[in-house]
């Protein structure tokens, strides 16, 4: 069978091996244009135009290249419904710590409208106000404007449940304050916080909470599963990520046993450009509602990794942890101190490696991966023992194992 790897496959045999495949149900792809035009037509809550007038100032905050959102035609959408004229509107990339886009990957991303996006700088955000003592600060084009829309991808998010909603101002055009406390390990630690779970996750109900202060006024958003696009819905954010994760949750859940040797973790692009996007492959895998592997059982992450461990802030300080580290024990007791935004994949990810290996292979960053306290190998043949009882996950991150 062929994995994803980059914009391109592996092929994987395994021919003395017991080998499972958890293919979740999906559903039939549909084009986002129709059903974005669908979701503002029947929006949860009041429609964008009555929320707009026509001289004020609209900031639409986008994801940015970690997200295979097609903000292409969700802006285009949006722009049909906004009663305003273009240079009234600025686009903000929602980078989080993340590194800034490229022109080229905002002119792939954002097509004509391309020109009016800006970078977010959370060292530059402005302060609006607090959410349990946490200064919520966004990006100025979002505090100056008179509304704030935003576009994003309701998919499995390790600690938000799914993403999306006001999640991509508060967390992608906010501070590092913000980030600071909802990914610190306090909140991680907290009941509720976890993959797949949207009513009841304190983390995501910080988000909704702030995001009342900050915006999103209205959102358009979408899901996907793994034969592509499941549906959208428009509108006030909570009502927006509760509708689709429902959705996706249906699409996207498989029934697993308990007691594999080995999961080998698919991710593709752009999630496997680098090793802070590609681990989550592993973790959504390891701390999900059911851990398929047996005691000391390995993950396996076919991975392209050409950005290495990745270029912006949070990456460099996911890398730095890990590699600093001697061992995932020492480093997750270390880390539940306290550490800066952007390590707490390097807090999870130590969570994991204290109860398994995990494997990168097919990298061209091997090197990078060694330092970070796993396993690179060529192959995913390699890095699984003969006669291992294996199951094979394609799309990691769009597949829930109940």
């Amino acid at each position: 069978m062929d994995l994803p790897l980059g914009d391109g496959t592996t092929s994987l045999s395994l021919p003395s091996c017991d080998v499972d495949v958890a293919r979740p149900p999906g559903g039939d792809p549909v084009s986002p244009r129709t059903v974005a035009e669908t979701a503002m037509e029947s929006p949860h809550g009041p429609p964008l135009a009555s929320l707009v007038n026509p001289a004020d100032d609209v900031a639409i905050v986008v994801t940015d290249v970690t997200r295979d959102t097609p903000d292409d035609v969700l802006v285009d959408v949006l722009f049909e419904h906004l009663p305003v004229p273009r240079e009234n509107v600025t686009i903000v990339v929602g980078l989080g710590l993340h590194r800034p886009m490229t022109d080229e990957e905002l002119r792939d991303g954002l097509g004509e409208y391309a020109p009016l996006a800006v970078n977010h700088d959370p060292h530059a955000a402005v302060t609006l106000g607090a959410v349990d003592g946490c200064p919520i600060a966004v990006h100025p084009a979002v505090a100056d404007a008179d509304v704030v829309v935003s576009t994003g991808m309701v998919e499995p998010h390790q600690y938000a449940g799914f993403s999306g909603g006001a999640k991509t101002v508060v967390i992608g055009a906010g501070s590092e304050a913000i980030i600071r406390y909802t990914h610190g390990p306090e909140m991680l630690s907290r009941d509720g916080v976890r993959l797949g779970r949207v009513r009841g996750n304190p983390f995501r109900e910080t988000l909704d909470r702030a995001g009342l202060i900050a915006g999103p006024d209205f959102c358009l958003n979408v899901t996907k599963g793994p034969d592509g696009f499941l549906g959208a819905a428009a509108g006030d954010p909570t009502s927006v990520v509760r509708s689709l994760a429902s959705t996706a949750r249906d699409a996207l859940s498989v029934s697993v046993d308990a007691d594999y040797d080995a999961v080998v973790c698919g991710v593709g692009a752009p999630k496997d450009a680098n090793l802070y996007q590609a681990t989550r492959a592993a973790t959504y895998v390891a701390l999900g509602d059911c851990n398929p592997l047996t005691a000391r059982g390995r993950l396996v992450v076919p991975a392209a990794l050409g950005e290495g461990a990745g270029e912006g802030t949070g990456e460099r300080r996911f890398f730095d942890a890990l590699s600093s580290a001697t061992d995932a024990d020492s480093l997750y007791e270390s880390m539940r101190a306290g550490y800066e935004p952007g390590a707490q994949r390097a807090f999870v990810v130590a969570r994991v490696l204290r109860e398994h290996d995990v494997y990168v292979t097919n990298s061209a960053a091997p090197d990078v991966v060694e330092d970070c306290l796993m396993h690179a190998r060529d192959s995913v043949e390699d890095a699984v023992d003969p006669g291992s009882r294996v199951l094979v996950v394609p799309d990691a991150l769009n597949t829930l194992l109940v």
